[in-house]
C-alpha cells in the first residue's frame, strides 16, 4: 500500500510538493511556539522565591554618583545616604525597609563566574542589606541570612540560592565553603590595594529559588553578598525596597517623595510599585506568546485550507478511479482509509525533514535553557497537532469519496 501512496503522491507531485512545503514550514513554526509556550508554562509553575505584594522600590540617584567612587567626599556621601535611609525608616505606613543593588523584574543584572577546577560556572551577583530577607520574604532552606553581628567578621558572609549549590557543589554541604575574592567579582571597580575587595567570601546560608527576572524565567544561580549600612563604604546601594501596609494608596508616593527631597534636596528619587513592574514584565512575555500563537494559527489555517482544497479537487478528479475500486468490491471504509492514508503519507513526508532539522538544534546549541523533557514534549505535541489537522482536513473529502457509486465510473468522461 505504501508504494501505491507513493505513486499517487508522485502523479500529483507539483501540487503535493507545495502542500509538503507548507506543512514543513508550519511544523517548524508550531514547534517553536509550543516549545516557547511550554517553557514559559513550566517556569511559571516553579517557586518564585520572593514576595512582591505591597512592595515599593525607591531608586536613589545622587547625580554625582556613577557606580564607582562618588565625586562627593566619601564621608559626606555616607551621611546623606544615611539621612535618606532614616527618612524612609521612620515614615508612617512603612513596615520594613532594605537596600539592594538590584531589584526583581528589573533588566539590570551582573554576570560573574566561579571557577572550580576546569569548570567555569556563571552566576548572577547581588548585594543586599540585612533586612532584605524579611522585606522580600526570602526562604532560607539551609544556614542563615545576614545578621548585624556580621560586622565583626573579617570575611564576607555570602548567601547563595539552591541552583548555585546544585551547579557548584552538587550533593556537598555548601555551608562554610569559600568563594575567593567574591566582592572583586561582584564589584569590579575595586582596586588591588582596596582591602574591601580582597577579603574572601564564605557561604553562610542557602535560599530557595529566587528568580529575579520573574515568573517566566528559569532558575539561575545567584550569589548575595552582604552590605552593611553601618560600616564605611565607597559607594552605595541605589535601590531601597519598602514593605507597606496593605491598601496603601498611590497618593502616599507624593508624601514619600517630599520626605526624601527634604533629606537630600540635590538628589533625585523615583518610586515604583513592584507589583506594577511585575505586571509590565508579564504582559510583555504574554504578548509575545500571543503573537507567536496567532502567527502559528494563521499558518495552520492556511495549510488547512490548502489541504482541504487539494483533497476536494482530488476526489472530484478521481471519480473514475474510486468508482472502479468500488466496482471491484472495495467498501466505503476502504475508500475512506485510502484518502486519509494518502494524506497522512504526504504529512509524514513533510514531517521527516522537519524532525531531522529540529533534532540538530541541541547539537548546534540552539535550544538555550530549554530542558530536554520540554524539547521532546514539544516535538511530540507538534507532530500530534499536525496529524490532527490532517485528519480534520481529510474527513469531509474522504466522506465525499465514499459517496461515489460504481456506476459513476462508467458514465465519467
Amino acid at each position: 500500500m505504501k508504494w501505491h501512496f507513493l505513486k499517487m503522491v508522485w502523479n500529483r507531485k507539483r501540487t503535493n510538493l507545495l502542500i509538503i512545503l507548507e506543512i514543513f514550514v508550519s511544523f517548524l513554526i508550531l514547534f517553536a511556539v509550543v516549545a516557547f509556550g511550554s517553557y514559559c508554562f513550566n517556569n511559571y509553575r516553579l517557586p518564585l522565591g520572593f514576595s512582591y505584594q505591597n512592595l515599593w522600590v525607591i531608586h536613589v540617584d545622587p547625580k554625582t554618583y556613577n557606580y564607582g567612587p562618588s565625586i562627593l567626599p566619601e564621608q559626606a556621601l555616607q551621611e546623606k545616604y544615611r539621612q535618606v535611609l532614616s527618612a524612609v525608616r521612620n515614615f508612617p505606613r512603612i513596615r520594613g525597609m532594605a537596600a539592594a543593588a538590584y531589584m526583581p523584574y528589573s533588566d539590570t543584572e551582573v554576570l560573574r563566574f566561579y571557577e572550580k577546577g576546569n569548570r567555569r560556572i556563571y552566576f548572577l551577583g547581588h548585594e543586599a542589606s540585612d533586612d532584605f530577607k524579611d522585606v522580600m520574604n526570602l526562604q532560607v532552606v539551609r544556614g542563615r541570612w545576614f545578621e548585624p553581628s556580621d560586622d565583626a567578621l573579617n570575611w564576607h558572609p555570602i548567601v547563595v540560592n539552591e541552583e548555585f549549590v546544585r551547579l557548584v557543589f552538587g550533593s556537598e554541604d555548601p555551608l562554610g565553603k569559600t568563594v575567593p575574592n567574591v566582592m572583586n567579582k561582584l564589584r569590579p571597580g575595586g582596586t588591588a590595594g582596596d582591602p574591601y575587595y580582597q577579603i574572601e567570601g564564605r557561604i553562610v546560608g542557602v535560599i530557595r529559588g529566587f528568580r529575579n527576572e520573574g515568573e517566566y524565567s528559569i532558575q539561575k544561580p545567584y550569589v548575595f553578598c552582604r552590605r552593611s549600612l553601618n560600616k564605611p563604604f565607597s559607594d552605595m546601594l541605589s535601590n531601597i525596597a519598602i514593605k507597606l501596609n496593605p491598601g496603601t494608596p498611590r497618593s502616599f508616593e507624593e508624601k514619600l517623595i517630599k520626605a526624601l527631597n527634604s533629606a537630600a534636596k540635590d538628589w533625585s528619587f523615583r518610586v515604583y510599585s513592584l507589583e506594577d513592574l511585575r505586571k509590565q514584565k508579564l504582559r510583555v512575555t504574554e504578548l509575545a506568546i500571543l503573537l507567536a500563537a496567532v502567527v502559528a494559527g494563521f499558518l495552520m489555517l492556511m495549510v488547512a485550507f490548502g489541504l482541504l482544497g487539494v483533497l476536494w479537487q482530488s476526489v472530484t478528479q478521481r471519480t473514475t478511479e474510486i468508482g472502479l475500486r468500488r466496482a471491484q468490491g472495495a467498501t466505503a471504509g476502504d475508500v475512506y482509509r485510502q484518502i486519509l492514508g494518502e494524506l497522512f503519507f504526504i504529512t509524514t513526508l513533510a514531517l521527516i525533514p522537519g524532525i531531522l532539522l529540529i533534532v540538530q538544534f541541541p547539537l548546534l546549541n540552539l535550544i538555550g535553557d530549554l530542558k530536554t523533557s520540554i524539547y521532546l514534549y514539544s516535538i511530540a505535541l507538534s507532530m500530534i497537532l499536525i496529524y490532527a489537522l490532517t485528519l480534520i482536513c481529510g474527513l469531509y473529502p474522504g466522506w465525499l469519496a465514499t459517496r461515489v457509486r460504481p456506476a459513476e465510473a462508467l458514465h465519467y468522461e
